[in-house]
Formats: C-alpha cells, sequence, structure tokens
C-alpha cells in the first residue's frame, strides 16, 4: 500500500449541550488534562478539547445525545495505584477489570455516563 498510519491525533467523545463546565471539572480539575482553545470557526458547535503529551481528547456536543456505554477509549497510566487513590479522593467511582491479562485497568464513566478506560501493563 501507498499508504500508512502514523498516530492517532484525537479521540471524540460526544457529550449533551451545555456540558463545558462539567467536562472542565472532570477532564481538566480531575484527571488534569490540559485544556486547548478550539479554532475560532468550531468554538461555535460548543465543546471543550484537552491534551496529554502529543494527543488530544475532543469532547462534542451532540444532539440528542447518548453516552457510549460498551465503546471507549482505553488511556495506558502511569502508576495506576496512584490514579485509584486519587478517583477514591475526588469520589469518583471505577470498576476494576482484570480480564485482560498482563494489565491493571479500570472502567470510569465521565460525566456524561461515557465509558473510560485506564490501564497499565505489567
Amino acid at each position: 500500500m501507498a499508504f500508512s498510519f502514523k498516530k492517532i491525533d484525537h479521540v471524540q467523545l460526544a457529550a449533551p449541550k451545555g456540558c463545558e463546565d462539567d467536562a472542565r471539572e472532570f477532564f481538566n480539575g480531575i484527571l488534569g488534562l490540559t485544556e486547548v482553545e478550539k479554532p475560532e470557526e468550531l468554538k461555535k458547535r460548543g465543546g471543550v478539547w484537552f491534551e496529554f503529551g502529543t494527543f488530544q481528547l475532543h469532547i462534542g456536543v451532540e444532539e440528542p445525545f447518548t453516552p457510549a456505554k460498551k465503546a471507549h477509549p482505553a488511556f495506558v497510566i502511569e502508576n495506576i495505584e496512584e490514579l485509584k487513590a486519587h478517583l477514591k479522593n475526588k469520589n469518583v467511582s471505577f470498576t476494576e477489570d482484570d480480564n485482560l491479562p498482563g494489565a491493571n485497568r479500570i472502567h470510569v464513566h465521565d460525566p456524561f455516563g461515557n465509558r473510560l478506560e485506564f490501564m497499565e501493563w505489567m
């Protein structure tokens, strides 16, 4: 083939209209992702963008909104036990999942009900 995949630039999660403050509180305030400014032309659509490393997570407004219960992004974490302690301290519930050999992983739901996976390879 004459083309090749290089990386994932961003993942987008859907959220309801008016989600921006809750998204900032969760993704920046709790998870520590850095908010990045959306291009001027896209601001009118609502939503908010975050980044970590060289990747971005976009929270986009979708109406009507239905959260993703099965489909999800999976984030590789360094020191997931610290993340678990941090989430407990912030009263964010999570489910531990030991079904993937070699991975310590949890599932969390964002404020809109979307499923998120956090994992550390052992």
